[in-house]
């Protein structure tokens, strides 16, 4: 799934979201997130123009924006499944299970199925240490992931 968007229409819709939310303390992380709301992914086409607005190296802006797991440098797919990596998830069968969806999506973590359909993406705790292994499906959270439960995301997902 590739999606175009004019350079000039990301210059000038980041700029609105900077402007509309630059009077915030600390405002980076909440325009980081507003320009992923906007556009599904953070375009590097952004960056340049946030650093500028707020008088940030773009070295800082790129540094905060890779540092945190939930921004994403490409669009996503139509449904996004992540999987905890966390050791609690990990001690449960946690690799198992990542093993057995990547196996059924035919993909790795950080990358989309060929259809668009499913965006596979690791995060580390989703807060279910005690029901691990535990997952994520657009928002929605499922702890004690066994196989059935993976087929039937992933079933739900491509749909």
């Amino acid at each position: 799934m590739t999606i175009h968007i004019a350079e000039g229409d990301i210059a000038a819709r980041t700029r609105s979201i900077v402007a509309d939310l630059c009077f915030l303390e600390g405002p980076l992380l909440p325009i980081l997130h507003q320009v992923q709301q906007e556009f599904g992914y953070v375009p590097q086409q952004a960056l340049p123009v946030i650093a500028e607005e707020l008088n940030l190296s773009r070295a800082e802006v790129h540094g905060v924006m890779s540092f945190y797991h939930d921004y994403r440098d490409h669009p996503a797919g139509r449904h996004v499944l992540k999987l905890c990596r966390a050791e609690a998830c990990q001690s449960m069968g946690g690799d198992a299970l990542a093993e057995r969806i990547k196996a059924l999506l035919g993909i790795d973590f950080h990358q989309t199925t060929l259809d668009g359909s499913v965006t596979l993406e690791a995060v580390y705790c989703l807060g279910l240490c005690a029901c691990g292994p535990s997952a994520m499906l657009d928002g929605e959270v499922y702890g004690r992931v066994d196989d059935q439960m993976a087929t039937e995301l992933v079933a739900e997902a491509r749909r």
